[in-house]
């Protein structure tokens, strides 16, 4: 798969990131102009085991719709991987010179082998208390300009008239499974663009999660 070439520029920086931090790192580059085909390159995937061609994961609900989002970035969150791991994650959202959402620079940690230490270490320690997160957080409208571009981008070019229910059901499936409904309107925006009534996108999501 080929690299755009306004996310070209960060498929050394992936490289240079795993390099450095050695194997229990791993860095992915999605392009978001393909949200259902996002991946677009892969530093070490033996941390979480992407590949190029898979989606996205964390993206909307740990990142976008995240209260510590600032400055196109969010760094530290966790998640357990496919695989079973859990990962310590940092993402870069990538601006093109319009300031549209290009795509997103993830770098994934294994922290099995901290966990495991962490384990042995909490039979002697005391625990310690936890300390309260402060951040600001990214300006809902640009939260809901970025949701927007990547229902634009899930829907594609598709000629809405000529959709069949089960293409319209898994456009709703896809944008369910990756957090697009967590974002307030957004169940609005989808009937819209799918050119149904909201009513509609409900029940095709009691439909989906009934499965």
């Amino acid at each position: 798969m080929s690299v755009r070439p306004v996310l070209a520029p960060y498929v050394p920086v992936a490289d240079m990131l795993v390099q450095t931090y050695g194997p229990t790192c791993e860095v992915v580059l999605h392009d978001l102009s393909d949200p259902q085909r996002s991946v677009v390159y892969v530093a070490n995937g033996t941390v979480t085991d992407r590949t190029v061609g898979q989606s996205f994961d964390q993206l909307v609900k740990q990142v976008i719709l995240s209260s510590s989002l600032k400055d196109n970035f969010v760094a530290n969150y966790y998640f357990t991987a496919g695989n079973g791991k859990r990962i310590r994650s940092s993402t870069l959202l990538i601006r093109g010179e319009n300031g549209g959402l290009e795509g997103a620079l993830c770098i994934n940690i294994d922290m099995e082998p901290v966990y495991r230490q962490m384990e042995l270490l909490n039979l002697y320690l005391p625990e310690s208390p936890s300390k309260a997160e402060q951040t600001a957080q990214e300006p809902e409208q640009h939260v809901a300009q970025m949701v927007t571009a990547l229902i634009d981008n899930i829907i594609g070019s598709s000629v809405i008239d000529s959709m069949s229910r089960e293409e319209r059901v898994e456009k709703v499936r896809f944008m369910d499974a990756k957090g697009i409904f967590l974002m307030k309107g957004s169940v609005e925006q989808v009937a819209q663009k799918l050119g149904i009534n909201k009513v509609t996108v409900y029940s095709y999501l009691d439909e989906i999660r009934k499965k």
